[in-house]
């Protein structure tokens, strides 16, 4: 007898879970299906799973293709159970082309074809809709974004936007979408919902387009840039009962979300003092340097090292002064003095000026440490005179962190009485004020 086994968390049951089990099944003469735990799934960075184990389980037998089911419930389960059971075929989707080749040496490991075009709207939840996405853009992030988008159940990334006709279509294809547009009409009339991954300085006019066509908008940091830009596109979603959201990753991951909580909650004191900075080196002709692009270290990183500052001091400072070391036409290091009526912070951002990406919060009673890099927070740490008092905090921050980013957006659009505050909407305005400041050279001085 040749044995198959395959896995996954079978969420939303659809019909591309059927196309796959067949196909496993046609594979050899038995079948078993591993179905994951919620608490596996959240381990391994798999967010907002609705439907239950036993729901899931009974989706997976009602199939009609499982010889036998099982439970997965942990990391390297799936050699115990290859051997276990005495496997003789490995079979996945093809999405995951590569990750399960370990497994050869155990067994034949074979990747099926996903089902394109297919999605969990096929058969959609009493309580929750899935929502279709499309990007605008098809460069770096939006690679990024299709990967994390599978460890969202609720969210299915069905097609993308460029004006470039040959970008669009090598985008979609290499990542399995059900469809690409040249044409801006044509594309928002299939989605529900839109991820902005295109140039700075595209963001406003496809923000406005997208809300005045009805669909909510996750956008690319930054936002926009200019406050008044930020508060009339809030406007705007506000009136059209829409979401619009910044998408600054860490703002959204568990790590950052607590040491906010825990450095407000007053035990390192008053805050007096925040440094913290964000820098990488871009080759010279990367389109972070292109000032036709809105390039620049301002532009590219100040959303990040703004986000604390703004969250834990306020957005009432007194006045700023930024000091920037220029080439081509785009700062390529800019540091930030940022005054407060009664604390400071300080912040460095540079695309063509590298410094350690730490983040030191001082307070009246101890300081918070947060090492690099600081905006994929996975650890801190609250210090004070008795070192003895020393506390420590671990956490996860999963692939690339767009998933904590998609799963608030997810929740907020399929529960619009529900308001989050891990990113404000004036707290967004409030940074895009600052990085117009910039723009607008307030205050600004030049190094050499």
């Amino acid at each position: 007898m040749r044995k198959v086994i395959t896995y996954g968390t079978f969420d939303l049951f659809h019909q591309g879970h059927v196309n796959l089990l067949r196909r496993a099944k046609e594979l050899g003469d038995y079948l078993i299906v591993g179905v994951t735990t919620e608490n596996y799934d959240k381990g391994r960075g798999k967010l907002n799973v609705h439907r239950t184990l036993m729901e899931r389980i009974e989706d997976v037998r009602n199939a009609g293709f499982a010889d036998e089911i099982i439970i997965e419930e942990y990391e390297g389960q799936k050699i115990d159970d290859i051997l276990r059971y005495e496997v003789d075929v490995f079979a996945i989707g093809s999405d995951w082309l590569g990750k399960f080749d370990y497994l050869g040496e155990y067994c034949q490991v074979v990747y099926l074809e996903r089902t394109k075009g297919v999605s969990s709207t096929q058969l959609r939840m009493e309580a929750q809709s899935v929502i279709e996405l499309g990007v605008i853009g098809s460069g770096r992030i939006a690679d990024r974004l299709i990967p994390e988008s599978k460890y969202v159940s609720g969210i299915d990334v069905k097609g993308v936007y460029n004006p470039d006709t040959e970008a669009a279509m090598a985008f979609c294809e290499k990542h399995e979408l059900s469809f690409s547009c040249d044409d801006f009409d044509d594309f928002i009339s299939k989605v529900d919902a839109v991820y902005i991954t295109s140039p700075h300085y595209t963001h406003n006019d496809y923000i406005r387009r997208c809300l005045e066509n009805g669909k909510h908008v996750l956008c690319e940091k930054p936002l926009v840039l200019s406050a008044q830009e930020a508060e009339e596109l809030y406007r705007l979603a506000e009136e059209k009962g829409l979401v619009l959201k910044e998408a600054i990753k860490t703002a959204y991951c568990p790590g950052f979300a607590h040491l906010i909580t825990v450095v407000k909650s007053g035990v390192i004191g008053s805050i007096k003092d925040i440094d913290v900075s964000f820098t990488k080196l871009c080759s010279t002709n990367a389109r972070e340097l292109d000032p036709k692009q809105a390039g620049g270290s301002m532009n590219e990183l100040a959303s990040y090292v703004l986000l604390p500052i703004i969250k834990i001091l306020g957005m009432e400072y007194e006045d700023i002064h930024f000091f920037s070391y220029r080439s081509n036409a785009v700062d390529l290091y800019t540091k930030g003095l940022v005054l407060y009526k009664h604390a400071t912070a300080s912040f460095k951002v540079g695309l063509g000026v590298k410094t350690e990406g730490e983040m030191i919060i001082s307070g009246t009673k101890g300081y918070a440490y947060v090492p690099a890099p600081w905006w994929k927070t996975e650890y801190f740490e609250l210090r004070y005179e008795d070192l003895n008092q020393t506390r420590k905090y671990f956490y996860k921050f999963d692939g690339e962190g767009l998933r904590y980013e998609l799963n608030d957006f997810l929740i907020e659009m399929n529960n619009p009485q529900f308001k989050q505050f891990k990113l404000q909407n004036a707290e967004s305005v409030a940074i895009a004020n600052i990085i117009e400041k910039f723009g607008n050279s307030h205050n600004v001085y030049n190094i050499f």
